[in-house]
């Protein structure tokens, strides 16, 4: 049993509240990304839940607030560290190799906003990182207070998500795609994000140099997605403890958090914020 100590989402429950539960790169949808090892700088090294009806006679109970069904997170003392930043390249992080029974939930884009994507992950109480792009959630960047309220965290994800920056662009042109989400998330949401996702998972050595250079502390891939109402893996065929999982804000967010759920629960995994785990929330 994993020793537990009181966390920072912790104090989003209260104690003794009930559980809530419930059943219910951005990458093309037709499969995971190739791999191919490079190290000049300008080589892409690419990875990638009602209450019973009560009697006309009794007054009906009011319906509890989300702050008081909020179960009692447990946090798991990590028995990973994360990498430092050596030689001036960022650290890429594909799974973190741990003996708990936990996964990471991760949210790419933003394009699609619906509030069900909203109810849905307060529903699960799920935290995830959210990797957003500028250019998609400029329309509405508010919307995404919500999940920052359930206990998510906003990343970095490129102004412009050209999933051809590794090819297309130089050093510079990426620090300034990667600053420039950087300074548009502290303006919309308080905070400068920690991790960045290269758009469509490919990155070089150039991408890390530019993402250590921009305050960021690691790139962040995946083995596993949440694809078109199933789960996609790169290794394995089930979700194993460590896993980072990807997600898109996409019109069928429902039917990918399903999947998603489905194949947690079957794995007895629990969902945990990546950066809490990497302690760089």
């Amino acid at each position: 049993m994993p020793f537990s100590l009181p966390s920072r989402r912790a104090l989003l429950g209260v104690v003794g509240a009930s559980v809530v539960a419930g059943l219910t790169a951005c990458t093309p949808a037709e499969g995971a990304e190739s791999t191919t090892t490079a190290l000049p700088p300008s080589a892409a090294v690419g990875s990638p839940e009602a209450p019973a009806a009560t009697a006309a006679t009794v007054t009906p109970t009011p319906t509890p607030t989300l702050a008081a069904t909020k179960r009692i997170r447990r946090s798991f003392i990590p028995d990973y560290q994360l990498p430092p930043i050596v030689g001036g390249l960022a650290p890429v992080i594909t799974k973190i190799p741990t003996k708990h029974p936990i996964v990471f939930l991760t949210i790419d884009d933003g394009n699609i906003k619906t509030p069900e994507s909203v109810k849905l992950m307060a529903e699960y109480d799920y935290p995830a990182s959210l990797f957003l792009t500028r250019n998609t959630i400029a329309d509405n960047p508010a919307f995404f207070n919500a999940f920052k309220a359930q206990g998510s965290l906003v990343e970095n994800h490129t102004v412009t998500h050209n999933i051809n920056m590794v090819r297309q662009w130089g050093y510079q042109q990426q620090l300034d795609d990667i600053v420039g989400m950087q300074e548009y998330a502290v303006q919309q949401y308080g905070r400068k994000p920690t991790l960045f996702r290269p758009p469509g998972g490919a990155y070089s050595n150039a991408m890390r140099q530019a993402v250590a250079a921009a305050g960021l502390k690691a790139v962040v891939t995946w083995e596993a997605k949440a694809n078109a109402g199933k789960m996609d893996y790169q290794v394995g065929n089930s979700l194993r403890p460590g896993d980072i999982v990807l997600m898109h804000f996409r019109a069928e967010f429902a039917a990918d958090l399903a999947a998603f759920r489905a194949a947690q629960l079957a794995a007895g995994l629990e969902v945990v914020l990546l950066e809490d785990f990497l302690g760089v929330a």
